[in-house]
């Protein structure tokens, strides 16, 4: 598979990676032996990042991948986590004490004593400008806790702060068909500022796989259940913030576009690979079958046909809603 330099940490990536909040659960129940057959899946369809966090099943999905890793020593694989929601969201616990807790507790996860990457996991605005907050990060850096340190944002704004500081090597943001604005600003400004971008809710929460219809139901403890109105966590991070109806609509004119061979959710991972400063995207997968199917996306070639449609769908169904508020 492709691989590319993500950002400042200098370290090659797959160009599909991995993300793995379905493995912590907030997707429905995961069985502990599915999760390492997918975790097996990716890294044989040559997947090289995984993307995590403390918060996802409290630890879950980052002990998944510690177990994993401890039982595959010879993988040369880089692990993304991130930290900052095992707290009320006020920008006054952002500070290198809990820094040190949440690390040391992913460390453990994780099982190992240095962190590739962590990122601050979507936290209150401010922060990202707090000057404070990047010094703490760099001290964990300087002791060794961590090699690179990124952020994980909601808006664009957010993102195009934490570019502007010269440690941050990597902005995870949503991107997809759904979501177009990154691409306005902070593709451009990343890629001038050697920063990575990891794109996540590739899919746009399952919506661009094209499975679902009007009749599709979620598990009560699915967050494509309880959080369709963002009553748990910002509405975006859930079908991409899009009202599931008109995206249903949406999905069956981007059907349209998908090349021969391709299924819908492979030319939808394909698109943003295709975007010129996307440094990885991390799909997530339920199943060995989506592993390898969302990896095999990483062969798929998309034209400027299909660019046109996906702008012309954006265009006609979500840049009214969607363009401003994120």
């Amino acid at each position: 598979m492709e691989q590319r330099i993500l950002g400042k940490t200098g370290r090659n990536v797959s160009v599909v990676g991995l993300g793995t909040w379905q493995l912590g659960a907030d997707w429905g129940n995961v069985d502990p032996a599915q999760a390492q057959a997918i975790l097996a899946a990716s890294a044989e369809a040559g997947v090289n990042f995984f993307d995590t966090a403390d918060v996802y099943g409290d630890g879950k999905s980052e002990q998944a991948i510690g177990k994993f890793l401890a039982d595959n020593p010879g993988l040369d694989i880089t692990v993304a986590t991130k930290m900052g929601r095992r707290m009320d969201q006020q920008p006054e616990n952002y500070t290198l004490a809990n820094f040190r807790q949440w690390v040391d507790r992913s460390r453990k996860n994780l099982g190992t004593d240095t962190l590739d990457l962590v990122q601050l996991h979507c936290p209150p605005t401010p922060v990202y400008s707090s000057a404070e907050v990047y010094d703490a990060l760099d001290t964990l850096v300087s002791e060794g806790a961590i090699r690179n340190y990124g952020v994980s944002v909601e808006r664009t704004d957010e993102a195009l702060e934490a570019i502007r500081h010269p440690g941050t090597a990597s902005v995870q943001i949503i991107l997809n068909a759904f979501r177009l604005k990154p691409l306005d600003e902070v593709l451009p400004a990343a890629k001038a500022a050697n920063v990575g971008i990891i794109a996540r809710v590739p899919l746009a929460s399952g919506l661009l796989s094209g499975k679902y219809s009007k009749e599709t139901t979620f598990a009560e403890n699915d967050h494509r259940n309880y959080n369709r109105q963002g009553d748990k966590f910002d509405v975006g991070e859930t079908f991409s913030g899009v009202d599931y109806e008109l995206g249903l609509k949406a999905v069956a004119e981007f059907e349209q576009l998908v090349p021969a061979g391709a299924t819908t959710a492979q030319a939808a991972i394909a698109w943003i690979a295709a975007q010129d400063g996307a440094t990885t995207v991390i799909p997530g997968a339920r199943n060995v079958d989506q592993a390898t199917a969302n990896a095999a996306a990483a062969a798929v070639q998309v034209n400027e046909e299909f660019e046109a449609g996906v702008r012309w769908i954006y265009d006609h169904y979500f840049r009214e809603a969607i363009h401003p508020r994120w």
